[in-house]
């Protein structure tokens, strides 16, 4: 095998004579973004913070240890996060193919071969062993930016992993808190049959002792009968709410436990939104399109380098051992075999092939340069909803509570005074209905700053780290 030691040589030697690479190297792109987030009313302690909300964990946001068990869960056994996984894997793998293309690819041929002369009765074993090598010479950086391409495309499939994980956290979060409104407007419901059955009790009774009318016991009923006909449908609500949580755990539908009702849930005091421009790092989407931007300019490199001249080694070696035996003896013999080669291939006439390629790849740069100034502005627009959201919510929150303190003062009072025959029982019965509708609308209001809450966190970038 020594007649290969040239081959050996050769190949290792030609790597050094590599040369740069055509195309565009990346800069990240200089996009203006705003100072501050629009209408942020802030504490200016919060406003002089550099630290974000989104920075907690999502463990420390979302308190509720059934609500953490829940994201545990589907953080290990979610489907679109298991396909998110394999991705990588995918793409990992199509980086090592891409990458092979930089080193010489070697292959044996080992032969071997007998047989038997009839006419002199000589037998023969003859084994040839070869080995050929290729290696292109990457001289204009064809091969190393499509190498670039591919594992800009790989960290783009891990940042969108990420991008996965966050969506994911944020969808457990909001459907585990509107499973908990509804089980709350459910309770309120109930509560309000209850409280209705008594006074149609009560109303029947004054009406056996003649100090009601019939008319009082059917208005009474009314408050009673709207409460019941929405118990089937918040039933419903809830039974495919948890439907919705099964499918994001990866289990099939199931009833979801609760520890914590929506009114124990706690609020964090403070929710400081960070510097806008820390808004682009812990952004996983907008480092997912700078990738695919990276990608594309490599591109270009890769299309430009296809005008030059492609350089190719070739080289190839072995031996052959033969042994044959004549009737009087036995002789053996061996011969070396070796070869090299080198070809240049340069595109003449392509039909517009090539500048088609080139002009391909420069307006998908262009586009996903588009892409990633988009994303960026949208993200802004995410944050100020979901600031604006919030604050809005929580103020709603707030004035509600208060108009249901009222309604139930007034409820009480119209009792009293129904009792004592001062007035009607239907302004008994538009109190009740009042406060129905407000009790309603409060849980929903809770509700809602929870929601305001997880779209902040997600907003922000939280939830994936």
């Amino acid at each position: 095998m020594k007649n290969l030691a040239p081959l050996m040589f050769i190949v290792p030697a030609s790597i050094l004579l590599v040369g740069c690479m055509v195309g565009p190297n990346y800069h990240r792109p200089i996009v203006q973004t705003p100072g501050a987030y629009r209408d942020l009313k802030e504490s200016p302690q919060a406003l002089a913070q550099a630290a974000s909300f989104a920075d907690l964990p999502w463990w420390k946001v979302y308190q509720d240890s059934q609500l953490q068990e829940l994201i545990r869960i589907a953080l290990k056994e979610n489907y679109d996060l298991q396909l998110a996984t394999e991705r990588i894997a995918a793409a990992r793998a199509q980086v090592t193919i891409t990458r092979s293309s930089l080193f010489p690819q070697v292959q044996a041929n080992p032969t071997f071969s007998g047989g038997k002369d009839p006419s002199t009765q000589a037998k023969a074993n003859i084994l040839a062993v070869t080995a050929d090598a290729a290696f292109q010479l990457d001289l204009f950086g064809r091969l190393r930016r499509a190498t670039e391409a591919a594992r800009a495309e790989l960290l783009a499939t891990e940042i969108a992993r990420q991008t996965v994980i966050l969506t994911l956290v944020s969808d457990v979060a909001s459907d585990y808190f509107q499973l908990l409104d509804l089980d709350l407007q459910l309770h309120i419901t109930q509560d309000t049959i209850k409280t209705q059955e008594a006074s149609v009790k009560l109303t029947k009774l004054r009406l056996d002792h003649g100090v009601a009318t019939k008319l009082d016991v059917l208005q009474a009923q009314q408050v009673l009968d709207t409460a019941n006909s929405q118990i089937p449908d918040f039933e419903r609500e809830i039974g495919q709410e948890e439907d919705a949580i099964s499918i994001l755990l990866g289990h099939y539908p199931e009833t979801v436990q609760r520890v914590r009702s929506l009114a124990d849930q706690p609020l964090p005091p403070d929710v400081p939104s960070g510097m806008p421009s820390s808004l682009l790092a812990r952004r996983p989407d907008i480092r997912e399109v700078e990738q695919e931007l990276i990608a594309a300019n490599a591109e270009i490199g890769v299309a430009r380098a296809a005008y030059f001249p492609q350089i190719s080694l070739t080289g190839g070696g072995g031996g052959v051992i033969g042994r044959s035996t004549l009737l009087s003896g036995l002789l053996g013999s061996q011969a070396g075999i070796w070869s090299y080669a080198a070809q240049v291939s340069q595109p003449i006439f392509t039909g517009g092939a090539l500048r088609g390629n080139l002009t391909l790849a420069e307006s998908q740069h262009r586009q996903e340069l588009i892409a990633y100034k988009q994303v960026i502005q949208l993200a802004f627009r995410d944050v100020s909803d979901a600031l604006i959201g919030y604050q809005k919510l929580h103020q709603v929150r707030v004035a509600q509570e208060t108009t249901v303190k009222d309604l139930q003062d007034t409820v009480a009072t119209s009792l009293v005074r129904y009792r004592g025959g001062i007035t009607t029982y239907l302004e008994v019965l538009d109190g009740q209905r009042s406060l129905f509708t407000a009790e309603l609308t409060l849980a929903q209001a809770r509700g809602n700053e929870y929601q305001g809450l997880v779209q902040l966190y997600k907003a922000l970038g939280g939830g994936w780290q």
